[in-house]
């Protein structure tokens, strides 16, 4: 089980749903701050996801919040939806693909 943010980002690929994702294609960007925070891009098309630490110039979705809130997310100690609500996730681009990320990993 991956231990910090980025550990966690970057095993998104082993963690995708391909099945889940019949039709998905989008660019996610994440931009982390803080201690262990960072910039990565994950890509999902043709049912496969890839994660290449960077930028990208037009995602879909730009997800913005603290490398310790993205690892409690992940880890499941943090609601993502209760993380929104109080403003500890800042978001731009397209919702629907935002309400998808979800769904398409398995930890």
């Amino acid at each position: 089980m991956p231990s910090t943010a980025k550990e966690f980002i970057e095993a998104m690929p082993l963690a995708f749903q391909s099945e889940k994702a019949r039709g998905v294609k989008a660019a996610y960007q994440f931009e982390l701050t803080g201690e262990g925070g960072g910039k990565w891009v994950v890509e999902i098309a043709e049912g496969e996801c890839r994660v290449r630490e960077g930028t990208t110039a037009s995602p879909d979705v730009t997800l913005t919040m603290s490398a310790s809130d993205y690892l409690a997310i992940a880890k499941g100690e943090l609601d993502p939806v209760r993380a929104f609500m109080s403003g500890k996730i800042k978001f731009k681009g397209n919702m629907s693909l935002l309400m998808k990320l979800p769904t398409l990993f398995k930890w």
